[in-house]
């Protein structure tokens, strides 16, 4: 029996899709920016058609000479938003038909009876920043005086989300968590979707560093998502990186939270041969997004498509006969691009498997073409959205 192997490059795009005007993010087009700036050296996913399919998406082949050995194409979200959840679910088969709640850009940019309540509950002495906010850049304009004062640091961005920020010592890890806790029993009325902890440590601004105890509180699918049906059946499904945290631990298996490029590319070459006959392992790697992608830099995204690029060399080897590799991405994160939040762009469809030829799927109109596929190869399903391509 099959096994589907699920990568997800967290902040990948192939290029803004058509409704980007209406996100602010028309011209964004993360690997073909970058590759036109930095000229990865990535020759495993150009093997899979990642050129060719940034030429389905509507950009240029930088790889026009390779020999593609995988089945290759893009896709276009129908959910109306750019974050993470939303590309997730989309992939899993469950599209939103709805928007998330957003805030607005104002200080507070948090309704204040909101904020009143959570520093009520939580015995607060207040809040710092209350806006929107880049989340590296605002410990560092916030952390000194959050460390003096004990107010915790909110904010938000262009996504459905409440981050809050705090020392793991000063302020305490479990405290931080039981705000977030708070937070997101208060925000089921505003809609959003995610409340997200950023703990992290150090003594001044030019030593904070956020941590690998980051913890997302988010709220349930609206319908089963392929791990669910997958994990009704009884198959193995293992789930590493925040994969867990994305769908509320809703038929997410056998969760290993980890944080940080090599151990996630270890962690997942390590698990990879442990997958049983009809399983399902999905990877979220973060660090495109968090690392680069947000910090706008677009130099440190290059080098890690390479590093990636190599890892990945070693992980296709370790495929049995029966087994696919899919990669993909949840939204784009344009390095080059204005701001600091994700942009809206089509993303890649890569597929690798021993029996199949290689050629084009074309440009899919759903990302949940992605996992109704995927749920085909694991006869199971079929998935409330999407097309088996």
């Amino acid at each position: 029996m099959s096994r589907v192997y699920l990568f997800i490059m967290d902040g990948f795009g192939l290029g803004h899709a058509p409704d980007a005007a209406a996100f602010g993010d028309e011209g964004s087009n993360t690997f073909g920016n970058v590759a036109e700036i930095h000229a990865p050296h990535i020759p495993h996913l150009a093997s899979l058609g990642l050129g060719a399919a940034a030429l389905v998406a509507g950009g240029v082949d930088p790889f026009p000479t390779a020999k593609i050995i995988g089945r290759y194409g893009a896709a276009t979200e129908v959910s109306r938003g750019k974050d993470t959840i939303t590309g997730h679910w989309e992939i899993a088969g469950v599209p939103l038909d709805k928007d998330w709640g957003y805030f607005p850009q104002t200080i507070p940019a948090f309704p204040q009876s909101f904020l009143d309540e959570v520093i009520k509950r939580c015995t607060l002495p207040g809040f710092l920043c209350l806006g929107h906010a880049s989340g590296t850049e605002v410990i560092e304009q916030f952390g000194e005086e959050h460390i003096k004062s004990g107010k915790p640091i909110i904010y938000t961005s262009a996504d459905s989300v409440i981050q809050i920020a705090a020392h793991e010592k000063h302020f305490g890890l479990q405290r931080l968590y039981d705000v977030c806790a708070v937070a997101r029993e208060l925000s089921f009325a505003l809609n959003i979707g995610r409340v997200i902890a950023r703990p992290f440590v150090g003594e001044t601004a030019q030593t904070f560093e956020r941590t690998g105890n980051r913890k997302d509180y988010s709220v349930l699918p609206p319908h089963p998502t392929l791990l669910d049906v997958l994990s009704d059946v009884g198959r193995d499904v293992v789930c590493i990186g925040k994969i867990g945290d994305i769908y509320a631990h809703s038929g997410t298996g056998r969760e290993i939270k980890v944080s940080g490029m090599d151990v996630l590319t270890q962690t997942t070459f390590d698990e990879m041969p442990k997958l049983k006959d009809g399983g399902f392992l999905m990877v979220n790697f973060v660090n495109f997004d968090t690392d680069f992608g947000h910090r706008r830099d677009a130099a440190g995204y290059s080098r890690l498509l390479e590093y990636f690029d190599l890892w990945l060399g070693k992980a296709i080897a370790l495929l049995a006969p029966d087994d696919h590799l899919v990669i993909t991405a949840d939204h784009g994160n344009d390095p080059t691009f204005k701001g600091t939040d994700h942009t809206r762009e089509r993303i890649p469809v890569l597929w690798l498997g021993s029996k199949q030829k290689a050629g084009s799927v074309g440009l899919r109109k759903s990302f949940a073409d992605i996992g109704q596929t995927i749920a085909g190869l694991l006869g199971v399903g079929p998935l409330k959205a999407g097309t088996n391509f």
